[in-house]
């Protein structure tokens, strides 16, 4: 900026000013003791829609009132009682903040601080943009908000010396002057980058926050290049848009830096100053950050993958359960039928300890898509973090030494196993992120006592399991430390976390009846140590029984399912109960059998399936007719759900083994009597 002796006269003053004030996105006015204005600029004009006839030095405040109560902007009633009202309120020169919404749906922010002398300056801003954003993520503005009461503070502050004003108003030198000096508070205290670069790509002007950006002293950026300001990397990634702003192009650009040890990103507008002759000056550069703003973006996506992974695993499930529905009830079959034959069983036997591994790998695929309920079960921890520490040592580089202590007990929580198992790896995870050059990695278990341990942890005294994933790895401070569990929030590059993994293990284990705490510093490595409640698990129960109850069936089954495979595998199981089948491919030809054959005494029905009636349809239309009828549903994968008869009906999940269906069908039988 020049200095202000070099101008030749007041008058090219005022005007380079009003230049200046022109350029804010943001409305200003000024009304003296007698509430006539002093100052303004065309954003105001432009936000609120008044008249370029109105905007003359001394214009009373009534008359703005006025204008707009004549054209209903303040609703029904009586316009004389709505101005005066308005300019009662005014004449108290009260500091106030409101929001307004235009008739064009524009939200307007009018800031009001009265001066020492009466009077006031009001500071008008669209944030219909701002208001949207903070709406769609509330609960990531804290630190949004901290910064705008920090900038609220400031320009409080910058308004105060504003009010410093002389009580000669007619000298207009003086009044320049006062308006100069406010300027530049202004410029130094709103949270906006404000700059000015000269054709020879030199800054003639930066705000305080400007500087402070890129980390230099205040007043220090003014007669440097470019290129030295901002620093070789950023420049690359803007020199094209400067090149445009320099040729007269407005231009709005992205760019990004490391700025204390964190990737930011802001988002800038040149704005060319030209000459009346068409000749380009130089351009204003206004910035702001948007980092928060991307990373809300970042988690959008990934909550969009999420989606995404969660619809294509739902699919893959079905099919891939029919398969295995097939594979391991012809396996069991052959197992049953050649049970001397020990060369058989030698094969048998490892094909259906794979394919009941596939079925806890699409359990697996579910959980981690959201797909899969919450299913908490009497977990074996020792037998649990051993396959998972397999899982680990696949998943970490050779640098990181991985070891275990599950102590000689044997140890079973309350816990849904798959959610126990994502919790522990993105321990895991993390600490393989937290050691880059290698490191250790130490997995434990053990049975503790709490009482006045559990605060630590907010549980109840009682007994537990201990399980501990320690790390000798980087560390966090204390102000990473305390927000840890805050969805959302990650120390990972942008695109590398969603910043959801240890929010969802705190809510997973915290749903579980456990607690969680975290102790870590700087350099000294960091332990996860999670309590869960320890349970008893359950005797398991005589299959041979289950079976024994079927043998004497009789009851004629008719069975509908699509796949031929499947119902010729689930036949066969009917039939060794002593069932006789009748079989339907669809529901729309089980409808038909139905009411033909009043014999049917069950109908085992998958639930996906062709033809516009699906098991559930099938079993709310045979209910309602025969409401005795033994109805038992089988489901590959469905995420279906409603509050009509069929929706209370068991469900028995493929694949499943023969005693699965005895105990499903036995269900039936206590539903109906």
């Amino acid at each position: 900026m020049l200095p202000l002796s070099t101008l030749p006269d007041t008058t090219q003053r005022y005007e380079m000013l009003q230049a200046g004030l022109d350029l804010l996105n943001q409305g200003i006015t000024v009304f003296d003791a007698n509430l006539r204005l002093v100052a303004w600029n065309r954003p105001f004009l432009h936000l609120l829609d008044f008249p370029e006839a109105l905007a003359r030095v001394g214009t009373p405040f009534e008359h703005f009132i006025r204008y707009n109560a004549e054209r209903g902007e303040y609703g029904p009633g009586d316009p004389e009682l709505q101005i005066a009202e308005r300019v009662a309120i005014a004449a108290s020169f009260a500091p106030h903040v409101t929001e307004r919404q235009r008739p064009n749906g524009r939200l307007l922010q009018l800031r009001g601080e009265p001066l020492p002398h009466k009077g006031f300056v009001t500071l008008y801003t669209d944030v219909t943009e701002q208001r949207y954003i903070e709406n769609l993520t509330e609960h990531q503005t804290v630190e949004l908000e901290e910064r705008v009461r920090r900038r609220t503070a400031q320009l409080e502050n910058a308004n105060a010396n504003l009010t410093r004003a002389n009580d000669d108003k007619t000298r207009m030198a003086l009044a320049l002057k006062r308006s100069e000096e406010r300027l530049r508070l202004i410029n130094d205290t709103i949270p906006i980058l404000i700059g000015y670069v000269d054709r020879n790509e030199v800054y003639q002007y930066a705000n305080k926050g400007y500087s402070d950006w890129y980390g230099h002293p205040e007043g220090a950026v003014t007669g440097r290049a470019v290129l030295d300001v901002i620093g070789r990397h950023v420049y690359g990634q803007v020199r094209d848009s400067v090149r445009k702003a320099l040729s007269g192009q407005q231009v709005t650009y992205e760019y990004q830096m490391e700025r204390q040890g964190h990737t930011v990103f802001a988002r800038s507008t040149l704005v060319p100053e030209i000459t009346v002759d068409g000749e380009t000056l130089g351009f204003f550069v206004f910035s702001h950050e948007i980092t928060e703003q991307k990373r809300m973006q970042a988690a959008l996506v990934q909550a969009q993958k999420m989606e995404a992974i969660g619809q294509l695993t739902g699919g893959l499930a079905h099919d891939f359960n029919n398969l295995l529905t097939v594979i391991i009830g012809n396996l069991a079959a052959l197992q049953d039928h050649r049970s001397d034959d020990g060369e058989v069983q030698e094969f048998v036997e490892p094909a259906l300890q794979s394919a009941r591994r596939g079925v806890q790998l699409i359990k697996r695929l579910l959980t981690f898509s959201r797909q899969q309920p919450l299913e908490p079960e009497a977990v074996n921890i020792g037998r649990l973090v051993g396959g998972l520490s397999k899982l680990v040592r696949r998943s970490l580089p050779e640098s990181i030494a991985v070891s275990s202590d599950l102590s000689g007990a044997s140890i079973h929580v309350l816990a849904d196993p798959g959610q126990l198992e994502s919790a522990l790896l993105n321990f895991a995870l993390n600490a393989r992120d937290a050691m880059p050059n290698g490191g250790r990695l130490h997995i434990a278990a053990r049975p503790v006592e709490l009482a006045g341990e559990a605060a630590a942890f907010d549980v109840l005294p009682g007994s537990y399991a201990l399980l501990e994933v320690a790390d000798n790895g980087s560390g966090m401070d204390a102000a990473t430390l305390a927000r840890v569990f805050e969805p959302f929030f990650t120390t990972k590059r942008l695109g590398l976390g969603s910043g959801l993994g240890l929010s969802m293990a705190y809510g997973f284990v915290k749903q579980s009846g456990g607690g969680i705490s975290i102790q870590s510093q700087p350099g000294q490595g960091t332990t996860v140590l999670m309590v869960l409640p320890l349970t008893t698990p359950e005797a398991d129960g005589d299959a041979s029984a289950d079976d024994a109850q079927f043998t004497a069936g009789g009851e004629l089954v008719l069975l509908v399912e699509d796949d031929p495979d499947v119902r010729r595998v689930v036949r066969q199981q009917l039939v060794d109960f002593g069932h006789p089948v009748i079989e339907a491919e669809s529901g729309v030809q089980a409808i038909e059998m139905i009411e033909q054959i009043t014999d049917i005494a069950i109908i085992v029905s998958d639930v996906i399936m062709p033809d516009g009636i699906n098991g559930r349809q099938l079993a709310n239309l045979v209910l309602r007719d025969r409401p005795q009828m033994r109805v038992l549903l089988m489901s590959g994968y469905t995420d279906e759900t409603g509050d009509d008869v069929a929706s209370e009906l068991p469900v028995l999940a493929k694949p499943f083994t023969r005693q699965d269906l005895a105990r499903a069908l036995q269900a039936t039988k206590r539903e109906r009597s």
